[in-house]
């Protein structure tokens, strides 16, 4: 018979139970305040050297200090950054994959047939960091000393030019592509697993020409092992101020940009993509990563995550449709 005591008993059994394991699964879940408790991977889908190796030890430098916990970055290059994406987009949400990642996010998905991500669904943005030019550069022993002398000697030798990039679809190659549709001119575009072998390549006379990121190629130009010919954007930028924009220089409306955010996978908690945001947001206004940003040229964001969904859908709506009419593709 189920008595009155019984039912007391069983009572108290059930809440004594049920609040133990309320207990073991809050003590289980993320939070804000306890994490992180262990390092963090900083997944970087391209090679060491690199703008976005560069940018991405930088502020995990920081975050390490600030989260008493080391941020360890990981280089998984590879298909134009799918390789380092697909490894993101298969971690556990969390809180302890980050991401950093730039223009390809938003460009592979019009170049691959098909990809093992989603780009939008299977990540949840942090922040976008910073905004950056790319720098028009040749071998010093190119006859080309400005843009104009370069579109001249290339038309001067159809299919006898070369390009560089990072991989198919980043802001280094679109910069290359879209000068060739802006001043009629045959160009080769040779793609690397990154952009810093490449640059590597024009500086040993290997390659004529590459769109690098201001990062990696301001150094090099400064450093008289290179020549740089203009900067990508409409403005020009103060880490190489002596550099003409290439719509000044001769190419009316030319102005392209990179730029290089943070991302963790989709169904990270909200309260530590929060903290993230503000933690990174921080460590962007710290004066020595905001002076050494601004000195590789980068025009620094800190945007909340709203921002920067809303952000890469533009960037999804601007690049998609030049990649169409040029028949960019890439085949697996």
């Amino acid at each position: 018979m189920f008595t009155r005591r019984r039912f007391a008993g069983t009572f108290a059994a059930s809440v004594l139970t049920t609040g133990m394991l309320a207990r073991k699964a809050f003590a289980q879940a993320p939070s804000s305040q306890a994490w992180p408790n262990r390092h963090v991977r900083l997944i970087v889908p391209f090679v060491p050297g690199g703008a976005t190796d560069v940018i991405a030890r930088m502020i995990g430098n920081r975050l390490s200090e600030v989260w008493g916990q080391q941020v360890v970055v990981e280089n998984r290059s590879g298909a134009g950054a799918n390789i380092g994406a697909q490894a993101v987009a298969q971690s556990d949400p969390d809180g302890y994959t980050l991401f950093i990642t730039s223009v390809p996010h938003a460009t592979n998905q019009f170049l691959y047939p098909s990809l093992n991500y989603d780009p939008i669904a299977d990540f949840a943005p942090v922040t976008l960091i910073c905004m950056q030019p790319n720098v028009m550069v040749v071998p010093n022993s190119s006859p080309a000393k400005s843009v104009m002398e370069f579109v001249a000697y290339a038309k001067a030798n159809p299919g006898k030019i070369s390009f560089g990039s990072g991989g198919v679809g980043t802001s280094v190659h679109l910069s290359g592509e879209l000068f060739k549709r802006m001043t009629g001119i045959e160009m080769t575009h040779i793609p690397y697993r990154g952009a810093a072998p490449a640059l590597q390549d024009v500086i040993a006379g290997r390659l004529d020409l590459i769109f690098d990121n201001v990062t990696s190629a301001a150094p090099q130009v400064k450093g008289g092992r290179a020549r740089g010919l203009a900067v990508t954007t409409a403005q020009r930028v103060p880490a190489v101020p002596e550099l003409p924009t290439i719509a000044e220089a001769g190419v009316l409306g030319f102005d392209v940009s990179s730029w290089f955010g943070f991302f963790v996978p989709g169904k990270t908690p909200p309260a530590i993509i929060k903290k993230m945001n503000e933690d990174t947001v921080a460590a962007l206004a710290h004066p020595p990563v905001k002076e050494r940003l601004e000195q590789l040229g980068a025009a620094i964001v800190g945007s909340t995550p709203g921002e920067l969904a809303g952000f890469l859908k533009s960037e999804m709506d601007k690049w998609g449709p030049v990649i169409r009419e040029a028949k960019i593709k890439i085949d697996e």
